[in-house]
């Protein structure tokens, strides 16, 4: 199952609304970062800071990382799509209509995925069938990959290439994995 998306701020830059924010959490984005700031909350870590928020303002994790990560990128603790190790991650979704355990198979099986994914240097590391696909790369990054049932001829795949450098390889592989998800659409539908 899919980790749930931390919507503070993606690598596109994008934060979510200060409206949603007070709609779910009772305070708009300024009123968080004026009391995270009175805390003291750089000093904090990522851990520290959503702990806190969960503890003692009693909102849901989900939110105190949104929350969390929102801050940290205000405050120039971290950069846009850059993880609390200090690395980064990029992603990119499609729809595709095609049953979920034929896009599945495009990933697993190593024949068909040199049709839309050539030379791909990946390793396979933990397959959950028709759920999910999780690989290392051979420069250390890895993959994470979701496959969503929307009915039963349509399927949503989600691709998250964590690990990365910097923000500049998150663009990277932003770029790289809509291309791919481009061509794997292409040769299901055909």
């Amino acid at each position: 199952m899919p980790q749930k998306k931390t919507q503070g701020t993606a690598v596109s830059g994008k934060r979510i609304s200060d409206e949603a924010l007070a709609g779910r959490t009772n305070r708009g984005w300024n009123e968080w970062f004026q009391l995270l700031d009175a805390w003291g909350a750089t000093r904090a870590s990522h851990a520290e800071i959503a702990r806190r928020l969960v503890e003692e303002h009693a909102i849901d994790e989900w939110w105190a990382q949104t929350i969390t990560v929102g801050y940290e990128q205000t405050r120039g603790m971290r950069q846009p799509g850059q993880s609390a190790d200090g690395t980064f991650a990029a992603n990119a979704a499609k729809t595709i209509f095609v049953r979920r355990p034929d896009v599945f198979d495009a990933f697993v099986d190593a024949s068909r995925r040199a049709g839309w994914l050539p030379d791909a240097p990946l390793i396979p590391t933990t397959v959950s069938p028709p759920k999910s696909f999780r690989a290392a790369w051979e420069d250390g990054t890895r993959i994470a990959v979701w496959f969503t049932e929307k009915d039963t001829t349509k399927t949503g795949v989600s691709v998250q290439h964590e690990k990365l450098p910097d923000g500049d390889a998150a663009a990277a592989k932003k770029t790289f994995w809509s291309d791919r998800l481009n061509d794997l659409k292409a040769m299901l539908e055909g």
